[in-house]
């Protein structure tokens, strides 16, 4: 990445790191018992966070298999902690999906079933999600705009992936092969990068078949594990919580990090640039005691946030960085368009 770059993600880590502070002294000033975080509580923290890396983990591996695509489970592991850390230092998130992709390009998966498991992967959280929100629905009904956020959020962002979905497999049927369209030269496509754009749409139309002759054992397992993952990732603030204080509503603490863990995404600084531990303010100041507050935010962010970047930055830091060297807004897609000659392993 360029210096300016790492000037906004420097930037805003101390505008997070910093808010964290001022919340957790303004928590600390207040007079009366202070509650301190048990051992048990890190312990639950952290087991939750490891298996939520490794029911990922699981779901790529085994989505991999639902689509007959050889891939190592190290691989698949090292996916989702390159996807993490890219995610953390990169604004929107944006940096994910090219460090996901070089992850598997450098393990010699092929540029086109590379993208069928991303997308695979995209589809099956997303499904996941949707069914999340409609347990909830069930069993937190009655608790009024959370509840409408939440699913109103959700469903929105479904509808977007299978629109864009849907938006591609239409383009891969009618403008895989001639001239570009009018709208796609309105757009800048030269014919030159307009037929980099169609050897990726016949790579999506060949793949998206396999979608329909995917094995259905391993794509059950595969969508499971979504579930698990997604489960994990809203119990970790549960348990730290009811931790510091046992009397707290359980639906707002399972609710709330759903909004910020995924409509999180859209804040154009990277790690949030403290919009997250705003909202997290916003959301329990009126349930939570000041130095409840404070604890409960320092370590979910933690657990939540932090940890991810260290384990990431430790694990594939390096091949993070050369994705993103590389990216320029969508490089390595067409790095992908530029191969349609490679063999497809996917029947």
């Amino acid at each position: 990445m360029s210096r300016w770059r790492w000037a906004l993600v420097l930037m805003s880590f101390a505008a997070t790191t910093g808010i964290t502070a001022y919340i957790f002294r303004k928590g600390l000033s207040h007079p009366g018992p202070h509650p301190v975080l048990p051992p048990w509580a890190h312990v639950a923290a952290l087991g939750a966070v490891l298996l939520e890396i490794g029911t990922r983990a699981v779901k790529i591996h085994w989505s991999a298999a639902a689509l007959h695509i050889p891939l190592r489970f190290g691989t698949s592991l090292r996916v989702c902690l390159g996807g993490d850390f890219a995610a953390s230092i990169t604004p929107a998130r944006s940096g994910a999906e090219p460090a996901r992709f070089l992850v598997l390009a450098e393990d010699g998966v092929a540029a086109a079933p590379a993208l069928l498991i991303l997308f695979t992967e995209l589809l099956l959280e997303t499904w996941s999600l949707v069914l999340l929100c409609a347990v909830f629905l069930v069993a937190f009904r009655g608790q009024g705009a959370i509840l409408g956020l939440t699913t109103a959020m959700i469903g929105g962002y479904a509808v977007l992936v299978l629109a864009a979905g849907g938006a591609a497999h239409l383009l891969s049927r009618r403008h895989s092969r001639g001239p570009p369209p009018r709208l796609a030269l309105a757009a800048g496509l030269n014919p030159a990068r307009w037929r980099a754009v169609q050897r990726t749409l016949r790579a999506l139309r060949a793949n998206m078949s396999a979608l329909r002759h995917a094995s259905p054992g391993p794509m059950a397992g595969a969508f499971l594990a979504s579930l698990l993952h997604a489960g994990l990732r809203l119990a970790v603030l549960p348990i730290i919580a009811l931790a510091l204080d046992p009397s707290l509503s359980l639906s707002s603490l399972v609710l709330w990090p759903l909004v910020f863990l995924y409509g999180g995404a859209v804040a154009p600084a990277p790690g949030g640039g403290g919009a997250v531990e705003f909202g997290f303010r916003y959301a329990f100041e009126s349930t939570m005691a000041p130095a409840v507050l404070s604890g409960a935010l320092l370590w979910w962010r933690f657990y939540t946030f932090y940890l991810y970047v260290l384990l990431g930055g430790l694990s594939v830091g390096g091949t993070v960085l050369r994705a993103l060297r590389t990216q320029r807004h969508g490089r390595l897609h067409e790095r992908a368009a530029r191969n349609p000659a490679e063999p497809d392993p996917v029947p």
